[in-house]
């Protein structure tokens, strides 16, 4: 679990940065790809004064993330079951909050990102457009060579978008599944929605910190 809390904004948010005008649709690896070139231009010369302005870079992540990330698709995923009793207004918040939390949870992740340290397997096959894995590897500092998978999805709109992060093995919508799942069990989805707004990154943590006790 320690690679995932290092490496899960390379998660909900290495799905990150692509050129806003493109001439198509790109495919899943061209969307990867556009990410690490766009996050390390991004990061690169700023790392010092965006880690002494967290707003500055909470705003850099919004900007770079929202329009690749399908944050209402994997929020359904993450609240599994509970999807289909929640109303449309409760999956929005659910939706928004989850993402803020995640974002600001693991927003020093991104300092820690060195331009061209992934790796980006050539796709082979043909790509499904409900749910297409793009298969990479992260090379950190000791050279230690982690694997993760993004799964992407097509939208009605025609765009590839990810919407959840395979760490190791560790699915970051399976993860998070489990835990939001037991604490809606032990008070209510408003509940825990209300938490997230107003607790943010810490009510992530106490997910984790439940899910283990």
């Amino acid at each position: 679990m320690s690679v995932l809390r290092k490496l899960l904004l390379l998660s909900a948010l290495l799905l990150v940065a692509f050129p806003a005008v493109q001439a198509a649709p790109a495919d899943p690896n061209a969307v990867v790809q556009g990410i690490a070139d766009d996050l390390g231009k991004a990061l690169e010369g700023r790392k010092d004064e965006l880690r002494n302005d967290r707003d500055k870079l909470i705003t850099l992540i919004d900007g770079i993330v929202l329009p690749h990330f399908d944050i209402d698709y994997a929020s359904i995923l993450v609240l599994g079951q509970n999807a289909k009793n929640a109303t449309p207004a409760q999956r929005t918040r659910f939706a928004k909050a989850f993402y803020n939390s995640i974002a600001h949870r693991y927003a020093e992740g991104l300092l820690n990102y060195t331009r061209g340290r992934i790796d980006i397997a050539p796709y082979k096959g043909e790509l499904n457009e409900k749910r297409s894995l793009v298969r990479t590897e992260v090379i950190l500092d000791d050279g230690k060579r982690v694997p993760v998978d993004y799964a992407f999805r097509k939208t009605k709109d025609g765009d590839w978008k990810a919407y959840d992060v395979i760490i190791e093995g560790i699915s970051y919508v399976t993860n998070y599944r489990n835990q939001v799942s037991a604490e809606i069990a032990k008070s209510s989805l408003d509940e825990l929605i209300t938490r997230l707004e107003t607790q943010g990154d810490k009510a992530l943590e106490s997910l984790e910190k439940n899910a283990k006790s």
